[in-house]
Formats: C-alpha cells, sequence, structure tokens
C-alpha cells in the first residue's frame, strides 16, 4: 500500500445559502478533484450565533452542509483561492493528511 501526502479540505455552508450546487460544480467540472462528498448536518450554528437543529416535527431547510475533498496539496490550494475568490465562501478550513492508496 502507497502513502501519498494530501491535503484535506473542508466547505462549511448551510442548506439556504444555496451554494452547494455551485461549489459542487466547480470540484467536478472545473477543477476535476478526485472525490468530494456533502455532509449535512443535523444541528450547528456559525458566526451569527444562530443554532440550526432538525427535529422529527421540523424539517428545517437550511441545516449545516459540509464539504469534504482532498488532493495534491499544491492543487488544493488552487481550489480554495478558487473558491473564495469566485463563490466567495466564508468558512473553509484546510490540513495536512496522508492517502493510503492500493498499489497497482
Amino acid at each position: 500500500m502507497a502513502a501519498q501526502s494530501v491535503t484535506i479540505v473542508r466547505v462549511y455552508l448551510r442548506e439556504g445559502e444555496h451554494q452547494q450546487h455551485d461549489v459542487m460544480k466547480l470540484l467536478h467540472d472545473d477543477e476535476r478533484v478526485q472525490g468530494a462528498t456533502v455532509f449535512r448536518g443535523i444541528s450547528g450554528f456559525g458566526p451569527d450565533g444562530v443554532l440550526r437543529t432538525a427535529s422529527l416535527v421540523d424539517l428545517s431547510l437550511d441545516l449545516p452542509l459540509v464539504v469534504e475533498f482532498y488532493g495534491e496539496p499544491a492543487q488544493m490550494e488552487a481550489v480554495i483561492d478558487k473558491l473564495i475568490q469566485h463563490l466567495h465562501l466564508p468558512h473553509i478550513v484546510s490540513w495536512a493528511g496522508v492517502s493510503h492508496v492500493a498499489g497497482e
């Protein structure tokens, strides 16, 4: 098994911001990252301090979303720059990681 240094990126959104489609389109069509996953949170809050939560009786359409992807560090820096410049995303975090890829 080969190990490769990568940068892992998380983009924090809210459903009510309606940016998920634009983020995924940029990652898939424009930047061609190897893969991305969107997680839908059941509860969360951001800088505005408003707690957004889901319950069985209330189907909120403004829950937290997290888009996560990873790749070669230089490419991820370029992708982060585009996400910030073109989509004006307020909350992106990244960190170094190791990808364990099965040998061919």
